[in-house]
């Protein structure tokens, strides 16, 4: 498995979502959200899941934070679910039909879940099991090592967990309610650091 063979889907949405990110995002984070994506398609070879909206699992994964930045975060509802609707926004704006755009909204919240159930959202199972990864180190033996090593000198992790666990913390803080209080009481500034991948 190589990245060349995982191919960035060439749509309005997906062009947008890329471009969302990188303006907004850190490079840390923008990394992040890219690693999430090719762990997302990598996991979908290895684990046999089929059947998979390629346009809206990239879409999902490149946006899946962006409700952690200052211009997307909102101070009522959790970071998920903001950058959640602001993919809602952007595929309006690609034309997507409702029901599909209701979709990034599902998956984006899904992956801050403990689990999800394959049978019920492929997509959905395929971020929570990438974002897993690149946070918390989840099954760091389930990808081919050279995929893996790949992937890391394409988009290095950098700042991302002292980065991204200041910003779960802050989240936590301000939105007790949220995942983010939950991350933060399962230990995820540890696991950011602990991180087999931040040793390759």
């Amino acid at each position: 498995m190589r990245i060349a063979d995982i191919p960035v889907p060439e749509t309005v949405a997906a062009r947008g979502a890329l471009t969302l990110a990188r303006e907004y995002h850190s490079p840390a984070l923008t990394a992040h959200a890219l690693r999430s994506w090719l762990w997302a398609e990598a996991f979908a070879r290895v684990d046999g899941i089929t059947g998979v909206d390629h346009e809206l699992l990239y879409v999902s994964a490149v946006l899946h934070d962006i409700g952690t930045v200052t211009e997307f975060d909102n101070h009522t509802i959790s970071y998920e679910h903001a950058g959640g609707h602001v993919g809602v926004a952007l595929t309006a704006g690609a034309g997507w039909a409702f029901e599909r755009r209701q979709r990034v909204l599902d998956v984006i919240v899904r992956h801050n879940w403990p689990s999800v159930d394959p049978e019920r959202d492929a997509e959905g199972y395929l971020l929570e099991t990438a974002t897993a990864l690149d946070i918390s180190g989840a099954r760091p033996d389930a990808l081919p090592e050279e995929f893996v090593v790949e992937v890391l000198t394409a988009h290095p992790r950098g700042a991302l967990a002292a980065e991204f666990g200041a910003c779960v913390v802050d989240q936590a803080a301000r939105k007790p309610e949220t995942a983010a209080r939950r991350l933060v009481d399962g230990g995820v500034v540890q696991k950011l650091a602990a991180n087999p991948l931040e040793r390759l």
